[in-house]
């Protein structure tokens, strides 16, 4: 039998794995999207061309800010799930339709607003003081009474240093305070302050999310609260510390 000649064979190509992108997606409470129905742990795929506002399933990836998904699903009356993204996609600024998705763990407010001082921490330029006013700024303070204040929207403040105070007024905001004795506040739409030190409070306008810490005289932490302004008995404009897992209102 003669042998085949080279040209002849065809070179076998590796098969590539498909490209898993991992975003928030935001739901109704009964876990409905456009009356669309979805389920934990299913994948679902849609048939047509994607377009981003258009066809497909969409959702915000994890490497833009957390909070974009409050643009398309308030904090108040909404879920929040992990997903993975897969298949054909088409973007449009923070949100990315996809051909696939499949529906993961829930995240709540308290870990969205951790996530939220995560993004915080790697997009900021750390100084004692800091002061932001850009869109999508971030600024943070890392020294003993710092303050870090951002005024833009989708902006984020941060604060590390013992008695610091970070502030966030434009919409969809994040403060975050993790030093001891620190406040953060959030007085801007759909924003989010977090206090996660010793004695740490937190204060927001209607409709903000806040987060708090509750420690002990050890720093051990003995529980953590969340709550949404304007629900629950959560008043706009007052201070609030974690005690017994729930949020108390405290001196300014």
């Amino acid at each position: 039998m003669p042998k085949k000649k080279a040209a002849d064979v065809a070179e076998a190509s590796p098969e590539t794995a498909p490209v898993i992108i991992h975003s928030i997606k935001g739901f109704n409470r009964d876990l409905t999207c456009r009356s669309f129905q979805f389920e934990v742990g299913k994948t679902f795929e849609v048939s047509g061309r994607v377009e981003a506002c258009g066809n497909g399933f969409h959702a915000c990836p994890t490497e833009g800010h957390p909070f974009s998904v409050f643009d398309y699903y308030a904090p108040g009356s909404s879920v929040f799930h992990l997903v993975e993204q897969s298949g054909a996609s088409d973007r449009n600024g923070d949100k990315l339709a996809s051909a696939k998705i499949t529906i993961g763990v829930e995240i709540t407010i308290g870990e969205l607003v951790q996530r939220a001082w995560d993004w915080v921490w790697s997009h900021a330029v750390k100084s004692d003081e800091a002061h932001v006013t850009i869109t999508q700024g971030a600024a943070s303070s890392t020294g003993i009474r710092g303050a870090a204040s951002s005024t833009g929207d989708w902006g984020a403040a941060s604060s590390t240093g013992d008695w610091g105070a970070a502030s966030s007024t434009g919409i969809q905001g994040a403060a975050s305070s993790t030093g001891d004795w620190g406040a953060a506040s959030s007085t801007g739409d759909w924003g989010a302050a977090m206090a996660s030190g010793y004695a740490g409070k937190v204060m927001g306008a209607d409709g903000n999310a806040l987060f708090a810490v509750e420690r002990n005289d050890s720093y051990e932490i003995l529980s953590v609260a969340a709550g949404i302004v304007g629900r629950d008995g959560i008043v706009a404009g007052a201070w609030y510390r974690c005690v017994a897992g729930k949020l108390v209102e405290a001196q300014p």
